[in-house]
């Protein structure tokens, strides 16, 4: 067995080098394949053109590009030289790129394009140990000559591929290859950390390789499927996705996230597989929803009924085969005495909705899918049930960076609704309760996990390392949940303040409230959005600066409550949310503010705030959960 990430893949390529590993765009837009030993060929040649530039055992590398084939060039190659990679995707701010290169002591940073090189060069007097860039497509002669200047050596991947392409090559990677260790780093991934500051996950080739050999048992990809491609590949999941695939002997096609784009991709190349956030899912059954009203009449009423049908249907097969999370003993007798019956009578009719109605969905995904699995945020039951009814299969794993990244994953042979499956072979998984100690199945609590796919720590940062993870290697996963009798994991919400919204991004509270609390006529603000296709806030204003506006502005004011209900101090309010949270601050557009609610009394403490005027998250989503619930309604 294979104890690093380049000879998982040699040993592959070796066994069946016809196989098409890549699918790529070509100059026409048509999907090209590129077979395992040609791939091993650009991944040899490129390490050693990386060699002749004196990447070293040991080294980091930036890596800031988008999804491309040359990503998974670039990856293995700078693994097999038993270098890490310090990956980013082309939306990193300038200052993002700046602390991570600078913080990881890259010496040579990959960039995609120019507009990665600009970003560089605004902050490169704080970058002292870079040294020299490498861009996938070629700068113009003025930014290469900017670069320079800067003290910065250039060169372009085609540069480097000609340079490495020699007959020597694939026996040079082979050799450098053979040196590494399962515990040697193979990356570092920047993650926020609570104050906004990222935190580089450190992730050997053990900790990926652990997946690489179980996943493929329960999420039975073989050689020859076609895996669709659009999450950002830099991203954990993304990654071991397309560890996966290698180890599988399968292939990757390369799309995006763009439900024009991606559904034609999935017309082109037909795949079997695609691994992706919950908001790309929901954007696929929203896509035919919206598709269903434009046409309206018949169309929409046999669709919404046949649906509901299959709906029903799975509900009572899912009970007959043992598919339900069971949080307490139930009687399995009991369960198929009631569930057999309305099952094979709602069978027929499930039946003729395929052929009317499903089929032509399934068909929209190329006619040979055979599931989805996701990751990077809760799966909305709605979703879960509505591609449930159409047949579709959706398989949702759990996971953190810190676990490079799964943990536990539905198997396909025995999905379970409502649950990210059972931990994955190897990995323990524990749920305990606020003074640590385990909690038996079916109570609430936080995760704790322990197994080979945990980091090795943050980088240079041991003492956030000790406050997630144990002496005795057991992970803090700052995520609250439950286990069933059965041991598959029931996601209940979040500890720590980090929100994932529906499309895995990242989004840190408190550098968007801290800035909101600058504005005069705000107090406090509580960011919310996990889980959701967006942020929201509830804010508290200051009662005095915005009496006082409306006075000067000849609002009338009956009472304070009254008043925060008045469409222009709405509008005063949205004005300063906006001001603050936009790009001009350094926001990203996912982290902008999309509602809010306007709350009139103070967060006290004893209630909303601890002790030491902290806000308590979790109290507060259970006292306003009206007002959550009302932002996040359609």
């Amino acid at each position: 067995m294979a104890t690093t990430l380049p000879l998982m893949f040699m040993e592959k390529a070796q066994a069946q080098p016809t196989v098409a590993a890549q699918y790529a765009k070509d100059a026409s837009g048509e999907f090209a394949p590129i077979s395992y030993a040609e791939l091993l060929a650009d991944i040899a040649a490129f390490a050693q053109g990386l060699a002749k530039l004196e990447v070293q055992r040991g080294d980091r590398i930036g890596l800031i590009s988008d999804n491309r084939r040359e990503w998974l060039v670039t990856d293995l190659a700078i693994l097999g030289l038993g270098a890490a990679d310090v990956p980013r995707g082309c939306d990193a701010t300038e200052d993002e790129i700046r602390y991570i290169l600078s913080w990881s002591e890259c010496k040579l940073a990959i960039l995609e394009n120019e507009r990665q090189l600009e970003k560089l060069l605004t902050q490169r007097e704080r970058m002292p140990l870079l040294t020299r860039v490498l861009l996938f497509d070629a700068p113009s002669a003025q930014k290469k000559a900017a670069a320079e200047k800067a003290g910065l050596a250039v060169s372009t991947f085609a540069e480097v591929d000609a340079a490495g392409r020699l007959p020597g090559a694939p026996a040079f990677y082979a050799a450098e290859a053979a040196k590494g260790k399962p515990d040697d780093l193979a990356t570092l991934i920047y993650t926020s950390g609570t104050t906004g500051e990222p935190k580089g996950v450190m992730l050997s080739h053990a900790n990926f390789l652990h997946q690489t050999d179980y996943i493929p048992s329960i999420v039975h990809l073989k050689s020859g499927d076609i895996f669709l491609s659009v999450l950002p590949i830099w991203h954990s999941f993304e990654r071991i996705s397309q560890y996966m695939i290698l180890a599988a002997g399968a292939s990757v096609a390369y799309s995006k996230p763009i439900g024009s784009v991606m559904l034609a991709d999935f017309q082109a190349v037909r795949p079997q597989w695609m691994s992706s956030v919950p908001r790309i899912w929901e954007s696929v059954m929203e896509g035919i929803y919206r598709n269903i009203r434009q046409h309206g009449g018949a169309k929409k009423v046999l669709f919404t009924f046949f649906v509901g049908v299959g709906e029903t249907r799975a509900y009572f097969r899912d009970h007959i085969l043992g598919r339900v999370a069971e949080f307490h003993q139930r009687s399995r007798l009991l369960e198929l005495a009631s569930s057999i019956i309305p099952f094979l009578l709602l069978s027929p009719l499930y039946a003729l909705g395929n052929l009317l109605v499903f089929k032509k969905v399934k068909q929209k995904l190329g006619g040979r899918f055979i599931a989805g699995i996701s990751g990077g945020g809760a799966l909305p039951p709605a979703v879960d049930r509505f591609f449930g009814a159409l047949g579709v299969l959706i398989l949702e794993g759990y996971g953190l960076t810190e676990t490079a990244p799964v943990l536990a994953v539905r198997p396909q042979d025995h999905p379970v609704g409502g649950t990210v499956g059972p931990a994955l072979r190897g990995t323990e998984l524990k749920i305990v309760d606020e003074t640590g100690k385990p909690l038996p199945f079916g109570h609430k609590g936080l995760i704790m996990a322990r197994g080979p796919s945990v980091m090795k720590g943050y980088y240079k940062r041991p003492e956030l390392t000790a406050k997630v993870l144990s002496a005795d290697g057991w992970l803090d996963t700052g995520d609250l949940g439950m286990l069933t009798r059965n041991g598959e994991l029931k996601i209940t919400g979040r500890a720590k303040d980090t929100i994932v919204l529906r499309g895995g991004e990242n989004v840190e509270p408190a550098p968007i409230e801290q800035k909101l609390a600058e504005s005069p006529y705000i107090r406090t603000a509580v960011v919310l959005g996990q889980d959701e296709r967006f942020l929201a806030a509830l804010i508290v204003p200051k009662e005095e600066a915005v009496s006082a506006w409306a006075e000067e502005n000849n609002i009338p004011i009956v009472d304070y409550e009254t008043l925060l209900k008045q469409p222009e101090v709405l509008e005063l309010i949205d004005g300063e949310v906006s001001d603050l949270i936009s790009p001009r601050h350094g926001f990203k557009s996912f982290e902008r503010i999309f509602r809010f609610t306007l709350l009139p009394k103070a967060f006290e403490v004893g209630r909303e705030l601890s002790a030491k005027q902290e806000i308590k998250r979790h109290v507060i989503a259970e006292i306003y959960a009206k007002e959550e619930k009302q932002l996040f309604a359609n």
